[in-house]
């Protein structure tokens, strides 16, 4: 339309300007004038607005490259246009990467974490909190929170408001242990969302049981001696007893004191081995000589428990070294013969040897003649005053320590306990030792060498 109309008027101005030209003595030449200048006005507002059109089609297409043809000041303008576009992409992608980056440092949180919106619909969670949960990315998102986590515990926590302090509530995935326990508490911000933390609290649950019942045995170990102590004591001030008698309790009393002694020594003993570092292993210990030095112990205690020797054969199949802490090594040594020692009768004998396996291991065994223990037995051996026969080994003077002790040594030294029993027919322990923790003597001879 535009175009159409400028053609006219200048054809209008045209027919005007030779017409003046034949007929000068005309009095159209001030319109004539008037006719160009409002003509050249609107052929210059006419390429303006060529331009603006050329511009406003650029700025349509955001990917588009710059018009080329262009008047000066309207290139400015665009090129001002692209810098600012420019800015605010690179201000897009920064703003995108920092909350990917936010987002990626929530999803490798050890705790969950949930996004909660003001109508208390899930915005996002991680893969932690999916897994305490049971939460599906794709299935769960919208959802409201206290649909899918359908517990008392959740639904009066969310009615109640108090989010001061955490709830504690069983774990929904099937992946899990049924006895997980979790820990979970909503944090308030912005226009009504809320910020849901849930910590995985098992090993703390089970460390608090076992603390309790760790006091309560220690308690319960203790207070029989010192009941049978202060017994005698009452006993011994309040009647005339004779020589014989006095001696027989003053024996009896010796035997809870050592009891309490042996208790006293085994707690400091695991308290060592939680709280110290492992041994380096760079001490080289003769074999033959930890497995015999642990039998004339083992023949001793005999002598104290059955008042009789029993008979305990050593077996060393190969000569070797093992690196490893002395005492520790001695420790767990004479307490598996001394497990061996107790729960086999007088008139049986006892095993102690040590081989080499297939795979360049060591294994150290302590096989006994004892009663045997049951299947159901084998798996909690190593919880620290479990026994199971607790009559017989109070009376052998055990201490329900000894394989705990074992266990711990075993972990420090990268070998495994392994229980093999059959009842009525006795028990074998072993300990594996990795091959780089043995040294036959041939490599001990060649380490002397090297020194001299």
């Amino acid at each position: 339309m535009l175009v159409r109309i400028i053609w006219q008027v200048l054809g209008t101005w045209i027919v005007t300007t030779c017409y003046l030209y034949f007929f000068p003595s005309s009095t159209l030449w001030p319109l004539v004038a008037l006719g160009s200048c409002w003509l050249l006005t609107l052929l210059t507002h006419t390429a303006d607005a060529r331009q603006i059109e050329h511009l406003l089609s650029w700025l349509r297409q955001p990917d588009a490259p710059l018009p080329k043809r262009l008047a000066p000041q309207w290139m400015e303008l665009a090129s001002h246009v692209l810098r600012q576009r420019r800015d605010h992409r690179d201000l897009l992608a920064q703003s995108d990467k920092r909350l990917a980056d936010f987002l990626a440092a929530l999803q490798a949180s050890p705790n969950g974490v949930v996004l909660i919106d003001a109508d208390e619909r899930i915005e996002w969670f991680n893969q932690t909190a999916a897994e305490h949960f049971g939460f599906d990315a794709r299935r769960d998102a919208q959802q409201h929170f206290t649909n899918l986590v359908r517990d008392p515990v959740v639904a009066a926590y969310f009615a109640t408001r108090d989010f001061s302090h955490s709830v504690l509530l069983a774990a929904r995935s099937s992946t899990r242990s049924p006895a997980q326990r979790i820990s979970i508490q909503l944090h308030m911000y912005g226009q009504g969302r809320s910020l849901l933390l849930s910590r995985d609290v098992t090993a703390i649950e089970q460390a608090d049981a076992m603390r309790r019942d760790f006091v309560a045995n220690v308690s319960h170990e203790i207070r029989t001696p010192l009941t049978v102590l202060g017994g005698f004591v009452e006993t011994l001030q309040t009647l005339k007893l004779s020589g014989a008698e006095q001696t027989r309790y003053l024996d009896l009393m010796s035997q809870q004191a050592v009891r309490m002694q042996s208790l006293v020594d085994d707690l400091l003993t695991l308290s060592k081995l939680e709280g110290s570092p492992r041994p380096s292993g760079h001490e080289w210990l003769k074999v033959d000589a930890l497995l015999r030095s642990c039998a004339d112990e083992g023949r001793a205690l005999s002598q104290m428990v059955w008042s009789s020797t029993q008979q305990i054969h050593v077996d060393v199949d190969s000569d070797c070294d093992i690196a490893g802490s002395d005492t520790e090594l001695h420790s767990a040594l004479f307490n598996l013969v001394g497990n061996a020692v107790r729960y086999t009768p007088a008139d049986k004998s006892i095993g102690v040897s040590w081989s080499l396996n297939a795979h360049g291991q060591g294994v150290l065994a302590v096989t006994d003649q004892g009663m045997g223990i049951a299947p159901e037995h084998l798996p909690r051996l190593t919880e620290r005053f479990y026994r199971v026969d607790r009559s017989r080994s109070r009376e052998t003077g055990g201490t329900g320590l000894g394989l705990a002790i074992v266990k711990h040594i075993a972990q420090r030294h990268d070998a495994e306990l392994q229980i093999e029993s059959t009842p009525g027919k006795g028990s074998t322990f072993r300990l594996v030792f990795g091959a780089h923790r043995v040294r036959a003597a041939v490599n001990r001879l060649a380490a002397l060498v090297d020194q001299d």
